[in-house]
């Protein structure tokens, strides 16, 4: 699995999710907290939540990421609304895959690691118009690697 945030412009990101069958793009709009949710639902996963829900608003579209975890699965699916106040129903799945826990925080954080290398910090902050989301990253990375270490005892 692999996902790639490109700040495409003034408070505007591409991000791109892949596995080695399928590939979709969303949009994200500064106006949500998305780069913030993304990170967030994920350490909510792999400290042990069953699901998260993530939504990017692009204005009027929305992409809805809803991310299951039963046992090291997660399940995960992003759907396309025209409206993002509807219900998952209202939905277009455009993306899904079935991935371990390990696979989707390693996608996330190096994810956000090559946003930090590219575009640095206050880089981020031009573009995006926000802070880049250090205190999140760092929480599921410690997450992440507090579980690594659980499973190999």
């Amino acid at each position: 699995m692999q996902l790639v945030w490109t700040l495409s412009g003034r408070g505007w990101a591409d991000c791109t999710i892949s596995d080695h069958q399928a590939e979709a793009e969303v949009t994200a709009s500064y106006i949500s907290t998305a780069p913030e949710d993304l990170l967030t639902a994920v350490a909510r996963l792999v400290t042990g939540e069953a699901e998260a829900r993530v939504q990017f608003e692009a204005e009027p579209t929305a992409f809805r990421w809803i991310l299951y975890r039963e046992g090291s699965d997660v399940w995960i699916r992003v759907l396309e609304l025209a409206d993002g106040s509807k219900h998952d129903n209202a939905g277009t799945e455009i993306w899904s895959s079935q991935q371990s826990i390990g696979t989707v925080a390693r996608a996330v954080v190096r994810c956000f690691d090559d946003v930090a290398r590219k575009y640095g910090e206050s880089g981020y902050r031009g573009k995006w118009g926000e802070h880049f989301p250090r205190s999140e990253l760092e929480a599921l990375r410690a997450a992440w690697h507090k579980s690594h270490r659980l499973e190999s005892t």
